[in-house]
């Protein structure tokens, strides 16, 4: 799955300030989504692919681990488009019981899917859901964001469409 030679594990302004901002669970009814204060390392992530997969092969060059839901499944930024920028790549959600989906288009998207009050967990089981704006991600987005403002539910439409194989691709991965 799409290799990068950039290891370059600085967090993008936009998730640092993420990482900052507290988010609502809500007692289940927000978003289930603690951002990290930097992505994981090239090590912990390869760590991580090989153990959700079961496939000692893999390395988690294409992915930078950005933060989990209460259970332990992890959003990523993935290398889906070669050669592109980190704020340009697709934001992936690989869960705990082996749930996992394409979320957003890229890191501005990802964004506008928060402030629409869906996290990385909801996008891949409840999409349609019904959006729950919250205030602190607006603003955050709105300071960070260079795409249109959308509801969460066409962010997540528009990626999967781009990406349409990406849950295919993985499940070929898992031995």
């Amino acid at each position: 799955m799409n290799r990068t030679t950039d290891d370059d594990r600085t967090l993008p302004p936009a998730l640092a300030d993420l990482a900052r901002t507290e988010i609502d669970y809500a007692d289940g009814e927000g978003i289930d989504f603690e951002p990290y204060d930097a992505f994981d390392s090239a090590e912990e992530t390869t760590d991580w692919l090989r153990q959700w997969t079961g496939n000692p092969e893999l390395d988690g060059d294409a992915y930078r681990v950005f933060g989990q839901n209460g259970a332990g499944g992890l959003a990523a930024v993935w290398y889906g488009r070669p050669g592109r920028p980190l704020a340009e790549q697709p934001v992936v959600f690989m869960g705990s019981e082996g749930e996992c989906g394409v979320v957003a288009g890229n890191l501005s998207d990802f964004l506008w899917m928060l402030a629409d009050g869906c996290g990385p967990l909801e996008a891949v089981l409840y999409e349609d859901r019904e959006p729950r704006p919250d205030a602190a991600l607006t603003a955050l987005a709105e300071r960070h964001a260079t795409t249109p403002r959308r509801p969460a539910r066409a962010v997540i439409a528009e990626a999967r469409a781009e990406f349409p194989t990406f849950t295919e691709d993985i499940d070929a991965l898992c031995r």
